[in-house]
């Protein structure tokens, strides 16, 4: 991974960012109304009121709900902040013969009181620590020491407070994301929740997994919160994104060891106005940029996503199919005269559609809507294609 492959990630998670809050944009702004109504809902990200935050920190409902916490909003420059920081890891450790390096840093932010159960990190600091997974870095004292530092030096300048702290995941790559915590990783969230939370400071802790960002072209990190030792999911098997799964081994492999004692907070991103706008025109111009990031694994997911669908349709019409043939078995059992009838039937299309009505199975009617969300994204692919070929490839002209 090289430099240039880290900028263009952070980038390209930057612009994600763009897209996804310019779409929203235009579907809340079509009124003056509802654009005053945007307008504030951006200003919460970067000022608060010091009385309700106070009011907020002093009550602490999260002391008293183990999932009080529910989402995480990250800045563009935090993200890019992570991500970046992460990739260097990788390259540093490459590059001296050996394996990828895990990295770690401190996210700066604050909870938000005018959605009580969010929390807003606005920027994130890279930590002189590598290759920790063998220690509880909360009881590091470069850490603390750092954290010391840090916190006289942005005291002066910044309101928020140091409340997560984020690190990779730079395993081989796999069937799935390594974005969970490990027995280290708990107990060092432990910790800082234990130190942190009762005096108004809730702490996050975020995975990323740099090497499979690279790999899909996109950000793949998750944030999470630890269980008191004394909570007890009433939930059997219920993993920390809240699915539940019976297989032991599926719950090891995707969660850790730790799988039931921790939980996931929904991450989503936030931008000004104005940077909103300017990479709005950005993306705009050079849209057809997007196509040159989609990588052969994506596809490849894109196949097998079919084959899934295909199976289970395939399994649904083969229960379908058994179902008519019993239900024709009886009537002509039970009828004196109704196998010549279901014969009539069977020769006329309308007949037949108006004998056996059965409803379509609910995963038919999901595999139909993944097939079309597939195809309309193969479509925009190689729309984008013809366009990139009439821009840098035009006929020749005498």
């Amino acid at each position: 991974m090289s430099a240039t492959l880290a900028a263009g990630l952070a980038s390209s998670a930057t612009k994600d960012i763009a897209m996804k809050d310019v779409s929203d944009a235009a579907a809340t702004t079509t009124t003056t109304n509802a654009a005053s109504a945007s307008e504030a809902n951006d200003a919460r990200f970067y000022s608060f009121d010091e009385s309700k935050m106070e009011s907020f920190v002093k009550e602490k409902p999260w002391m008293n709900e183990a999932k009080y916490f529910q989402r995480v909003s990250l800045s563009p420059s935090s993200l890019s902040k992570m991500v970046m920081h992460c990739a260097r890891g990788v390259e540093k450790g490459i590059a001296k013969g050996g394996n990828p390096t895990e990295v770690m840093g401190l996210l700066l932010g604050r909870p938000d009181p005018e959605s009580p159960q969010n929390l807003i990190v606005t920027d994130a600091f890279p930590l002189p620590i590598e290759g920790f997974e063998t220690r509880v870095v909360a009881d590091d004292q470069d850490v603390v020491n750092h954290m010391i530092s840090l916190t006289e030096r942005l005291e002066g300048t910044r309101k928020e407070k140091f409340m997560g702290w984020y690190h990779s995941h730079p395993f081989e790559l796999g069937d799935h994301s390594h974005c969970y915590l490990s027995q280290t990783d708990l107990s060092t969230q432990l910790q800082w929740q234990r130190a942190e939370d009762p005096h108004g400071n809730p702490f996050v802790a975020i995975v990323l997994d740099p090497l499979r960002s690279a790999h899909l072209g996109v950000p793949q990190l998750k944030a999470f919160r630890a269980f008191p030792p004394e909570y007890s999911s009433p939930v059997a098997n219920q993993c920390p994104d809240g699915s539940v799964e019976t297989s032991e081994q599926i719950r090891l492999e995707h969660w850790g060891s730790c799988w039931n004692r921790y939980y996931e907070l929904s991450i989503d991103y936030y931008m000004s106005s104005t940077s909103r706008y300017v990479l709005e025109k950005l993306t705009q111009n050079y849209l057809w940029t997007t196509a040159l990031r989609q990588p052969t694994s994506v596809q490849k997911e894109q196949v097998q996503t079919i084959a899934q669908v295909a199976k289970k349709m395939s399994s649904s019409s083969a229960m379908a199919t058994t179902s008519s043939s019993t239900s024709a078995t009886t009537a002509s059992s039970t009828r004196p005269g109704a196998a010549s009838v279901v014969g009539a039937f069977a020769g006329s299309g309308a007949a037949s559609s108006s004998s056996f009505e059965f409803p379509p199975p609910k995963e038919w009617q999901e595999g139909a809507e993944t097939i079309q969300t597939l195809a309309t994204e193969e479509l925009a692919k190689r729309t984008l294609k013809s366009v990139q070929k009439q821009v840098f490839c035009p006929p020749y002209k005498n």
